[in-house]
């Protein structure tokens, strides 16, 4: 607790006259000595007891304003404990959800493509074309297929791809998201009312984060529509072209003598 200016002049003051005083203290009488004392206690009860109990009182202000008002207690030991409800009630049911076995795949190389597909793990990318392809096959060769045929294999075959990494680095960063979420949970729990704001604030971010990763995926899906789009048009057009050159040869017949 501080004293002001003013205070601590009066302090000193009376801290001078008293050593002062002494010299003649010791000469003087038993009485003049108490009498002195009384006059320093006097004092400390007057003018610097009015400054003390001024600032203690203004303390005291500042106290009940921050507990009743700005941060009631009260209303925060509800809040966590709330949080601390929430946690124990759905904690152990999302771990079991979480835990749950959903791999469905027999076949050894279905397994693999699984398995790397819900790995969540970023890592794991490089291994899915591979897997990819010992299920769904290569695109043909030249000698095997029409050219319109093998590009609209292998682009479909691109954007199917894609999309399952997509999907894999999308599984990671969920999970780190579950992660920064568990944590700022706990954190909510037992943190002091000033830090609110610092959570709030992690909290923006993570759903931030959480918001680009789902336009990411919602763009793979959007790509991956676009593409059967396209599929289905390019097998009308060849239809379309195939009757043309039924019709052509048709007519070639039929104009023969």
């Amino acid at each position: 607790m501080t004293i002001g200016i003013s205070g601590r002049t009066r302090v000193v003051g009376l801290l001078a006259l008293f050593v002062l005083m002494l010299p003649m203290a010791a000469s003087a009488g038993v009485a003049d000595i108490i009498q002195l004392l009384v006059t320093i206690t006097n004092t400390l009860k007057g003018d610097i007891g009015q400054v003390l109990g001024g600032i203690q009182k203004v303390n005291s202000a500042r106290q009940n304003l921050q507990q009743q008002v700005v941060w009631p207690i009260t209303a925060i030991n509800q809040a966590k404990g709330s949080v601390l409800q929430v946690r124990s009630q759905f904690t152990g049911l999302a771990n079991q959800v979480h835990a749950i076995e959903v791999s469905s795949a027999t076949l050894a190389n279905p397994q693999q493509l699984e398995a790397l597909l819900r790995s969540n793990q970023a890592g794991n990318v490089g291994g899915i074309q591979p897997a990819y392809l010992k299920i769904y096959g290569a695109v043909p060769s030249v000698n095997e297929a029409a050219i319109a045929d093998r590009n609209l294999m292998d682009v479909d075959d691109a954007m199917a791809a894609g999309s399952m990494k997509t999907a894999a680095i999308s599984g990671q960063a969920s999970e780190q998201m579950l992660g920064v979420a568990d944590s700022l949970e706990r954190q909510a729990a037992l943190t002091s009312p000033g830090a609110a704001p610092l959570l709030t604030a992690q909290a923006q971010v993570a759903n931030l984060q959480n918001q680009a990763f789902l336009q990411k995926m919602l763009a793979a899906e959007l790509r991956q529509e676009a593409t059967r789009l396209a599929h289905d048009n390019a097998a009308i057009k060849s239809g379309a072209e195939a009757n043309r050159n039924l019709r052509n040869s048709m007519q070639q017949i039929l104009s023969r003598p």
